[in-house]
């Protein structure tokens, strides 16, 4: 989003959870180089969640000079099924270049989970078959059963977000 904003002369403002701006703070800092304002949210849990909702508040407020930008699978229709669809080049290409180069399909497609966008880009292009595993993984946390866990969209409740 910060590139592209910088690219087209665009004002931006990123919405990111104080966590998640002190976890991704080299991605931050890369951001404000490209011009970007970083909005760290302290609000509630201060992670993607509460970023979410600090940046449909600013839309609401702002729609008539406003582009609300989402890079999670997660939210209102069509977001979701926007992200799926301009990141499912990551699964085609997987699978085209799998098949092209070993001439199969592989065990099991692995994907990192965080906000779900690099998940749904490479497994929409294995749902259909049966015989590939697919597989997210999740950095933090101490297990889904402990509460301690960054799988929201697994163990969160209901809400906005969902």
């Amino acid at each position: 989003t910060a590139t592209a904003c910088a690219l087209f002369g665009l004002d931006c403002t990123i919405y990111m959870g104080e966590i998640d701006t002190q976890r991704q703070a080299l991605n931050v800092a890369r951001m404000r180089m490209l011009g970007a304002e970083v909005i760290a949210v302290k609000s509630g849990s201060r992670t993607l969640k509460d970023a979410i909702n600090e940046a449909f508040r600013d839309w609401v407020a702002n729609v008539d000079r406003t582009h609300y930008l989402f890079g999670t699978v997660a939210g209102p229709h069509p977001f979701p099924a926007m992200v799926r669809d301009f990141h499912r080049v990551i699964g085609v290409e997987a699978r085209r270049q799998l098949l092209e180069q070993a001439g199969r399909l592989p065990d099991a497609a692995i994907a990192c989970v965080g906000g779900g966008s690099n998940a749904i880009g490479l497994f929409h292009a294995f749902i259909p078959d049966a015989d590939v595993r697919l597989i997210g993984c999740e950095p933090a946390g101490h297990g889904v059963e402990t509460g301690e866990h960054a799988a929201t969209l697994t163990a969160g409740e209901p809400g906005i977000l969902h």
